[in-house]
This record gives C-alpha cells, structure tokens and sequence, in this order.
C-alpha cells in the first residue's frame, strides 16, 4: 500500500490571540426542529460548545454563523434560527444575542454594539441564495463583520458556499477545535489505521458511494454491506434477491467493479447471507426471514436477518479499527430495525477506534443510546465520506490560503 502524501497542518484558533477581536465562527446548527419550533435533538450545538466557549472565555466577541434547512434564497419562518439562539444561551449559561440578519446594516449594527465576551447569533446564511452561489459580494459583507474567521462547521466543509469557503478568501482564517478534530480522527483512518481496519457501509445506492468504497477497498480489511445496496452486490453475483431493490445494470457494473477491486486488494466484502423479507415498508407488515436468495418476487428484503447480523458480530469483534456509514435496513420501521441495532451494539462493543459518520448510522447510534460509548461520532455524512475519498474539501483549502 502506498505511503498517504503529508497532509498540510490546518491553523487551529487557539494558535492565534483573540482578546479584543470580532470572531466570525461558522458552526453547523442545522439541527432538527418539530412543529412548534422546539429543537429534537442538540448534537451539533453541543458539539461547538468547545470553540464558542475558548473564545468567549479569551473575551473575544464571539459571531455565529450557520444554514438550517433549505430556504432557497427565501425567508421562511420555520427555518429561522431564534429558537436555536434561545437553547445555546441555556447551554451557555448566558443570553446568546439573536440577530435578524447574517449581512447588512442589522448585522453591523449589532456586532458594532457587542462587547468582547457576548456571543451573537445571525439568521439562516441560507435566507439570502448568494451563499449557496458562494457569491463573492456576499462573503465580502460577511467578512465586514469580524476580524478573524473560524470555521468549525465540519458538516458542510464539503460545499463551496459563502459562508463556508468565501469568506476566507477576506480574513485570517482558522480550524476550529470540532473542525480540527473531525480531521484529525477521518484522516487517521485510511492514513495508519489500527488493522484489522473493518468498514460498515450501508444506504441505497452503490452509485452514491462509490468514491468511497474505492479507496477503502484499497485500505481495509474487510468491508461488512447492508441496506439496499448490499442487493445491488448480490445480483452483480448472479444471485436472484426476489422483488428487492436492485440497481440498474450500470449499478451492478459499479458493484462488479469494487468486488473485483476487492480481490486484488485483498479486502474481504462480506454480504448478507440472509434478510427480513416483506412485501411493503409497514410497521404492520408480515416479515419473512429466509436466505437471500429465497426471497420470494412479492418480497423485498429490508433488514439484514439472523444469521447474517452474528456474522457481522463477530468481524467486528475481531476488528481494532471501525468505520460505519449507513443502517443496515430501513431502521426507523420496527420490524426491519434489528440489523441496525445489532451492527450498533457490535461497533459499541468494539474495544478497538470506532467512528460512525453519517446522517442515519449516528442517528441510529443515538437511538440506540450508545453514542457514549463510540470512540467518534462525526457531525458530518457527506464531508466524512469526501474526506474519506481523498477529495479536497473547499472549507478546509480555503482556511489554508486565507490571508494569515
């Protein structure tokens, strides 16, 4: 296996003297909401508390910036990040200053107002459509309002938008304390990863995955499927799956292509020998647990079975290195969420590093209750599986050719 290339250090925040200085910090608070605006669950804020709480401790004035869903260019109520700013100041233990605007003369004014040591909150960045153009007059009129940027928003390190990569083209820029270990755990695994190195990858398609899967192929020991790809794999085989979701034959192709990588990189895919079978998504439905290729051609197969979660145990059991991206079958419905909970409980029991990134494997873990009990759990899917894939992430690129 090739050496990995030396990656550049990022600048990290606690590098640079911040006492007196307006700190522009994009953090990713795209949390979920539920009807009534209360926020379901608070990980990536608390996940930012480190960073928000070193500057303002070091009487810095602390600028928040973030998305929260998709506005398209428009304002929409719903999507405003008030209620966010009202459940940081209890985590805090102090009024978190909410600010109507991210750009303009209210957010000027309130950040020419504050004092080193407050901590401000600006609207949705995603309320004005230059940010997701990465529009270069939009990041200019957030670069007025600090001194320094911090980027700790590891969950959209992977788009070029303004408030993300822009605005540090105009300011000394910085990793957060998130961002930087985000980095630091990711790039550790495929860079000298404890062996054996055994990676859980489920989700849909293979299509979506395949950058990834490339390059683990390349660098683990064995790659454990589920979830709707694993029956892409299967019918690559020649393996007849019943009415389960199968790709088209440009999918089987992509399959066929990482199992033969496999096998020259000597990386073990292991796939399911059998599955929960039902003919509907149905917390009602009748399930059928058979042998992949029983599964009858009224029935899609929609969790992993018995037989093939014991052993997935017990690779896991074996491993000193985890990785896991995706459920294992359609988790949030009762009767196909078994898998997913017994890949959970392995990865848990793992005394080895174990990392789970991505939207569905950490909400599975959190679930589960058994997030405390993973080496690292990422705040970002997308970003992880980028860095994972070897691709330039924009946020952290422009950090390093920031203006220092």
């Amino acid at each position: 296996m090739a050496t990995a290339p030396a990656r550049p250090a990022l600048p990290v925040i606690s590098s640079e003297p911040v006492a007196g200085k307006r700190v522009l910090v994009r953090v990713d608070f795209n949390v979920p909401l539920d009807s009534s605006g209360r926020i379901t669950d608070d990980t990536r804020i608390r996940a930012a508390l480190e960073t928000i709480e070193y500057l303002r401790r070091n009487d810095a004035t602390v600028i928040l910036m973030s998305h929260l869903g998709r506005p398209q260019g428009k304002v929409v109520a719903e999507l405003s990040l008030r209620p966010v700013a009202e459940h940081l100041g209890e985590l805090i233990g102090r009024p978190v200053m909410f600010v109507s605007d991210c750009v303009g003369d209210i957010a000027e004014a309130a950040v020419r107002d504050a004092q080193p040591g407050d901590v401000l909150l600006l609207e949705n960045t995603r309320y004005h459509a230059a940010d997701t153009r990465n529009d270069p007059d939009f990041a200019r009129q957030l670069a007025r309002l600090g001194d320094l940027f911090v980027n700790d928003a590891f969950g959209t390190a992977h788009r070029e938008q303004g408030s993300t990569s822009g605005v540090a083209r105009y300011l000394p820029s910085f990793a957060g304390f998130l961002l930087d270990r985000e980095i630091a755990q990711l790039t550790h695994l495929v860079d000298a990863p404890n062996r054996p190195f055994v990676t859980i990858v489920g989700g849909l398609k293979v299509a979506d995955k395949i950058g990834v899967l490339e390059r683990l192929v390349e660098r683990c020991d064995a790659i454990l499927v589920g979830g709707a790809m694993a029956f892409t794999f299967l019918a690559a085989k020649g393996i007849h799956v019943g009415g389960s979701r199968v790709e088209d034959a440009a999918g089987q192709d992509l399959a066929r292509r990482i199992l033969a990588s496999a096998d020259d990189h000597r990386c073990t895919i292991m796939l399911p020998i059998d599955a929960i079978a039902a003919a509907a998504i149905d917390e009602q439905a009748q399930v059928l647990t058979c042998a992949v290729d029983a599964i009858p051609d009224d029935m899609m197969g929609l969790d992993i079975g018995p037989r093939t979660r014991e052993l997935y145990a017990q690779r896991l059991r074996e491993a000193h290195t985890v990785f896991w991206n995706g459920p294992m079958g359609v988790f949030e419905c009762a009767p196909f969420a078994e898998g997913t909970r017994a890949v959970a409980h392995a990865v848990a029991s793992c005394p080895g590093t174990t990392v789970v990134g991505g939207g569905d494997s950490v909400a599975a873990i959190q679930q589960f209750g058994l997030a405390d009990r993973i080496s690292h759990v990422s705040t970002g899917g997308g970003a992880s599986l980028a860095l994972l894939e070897g691709a330039n992430l924009p946020g952290i690129t422009a950090i390093l050719a920031s203006p220092q």
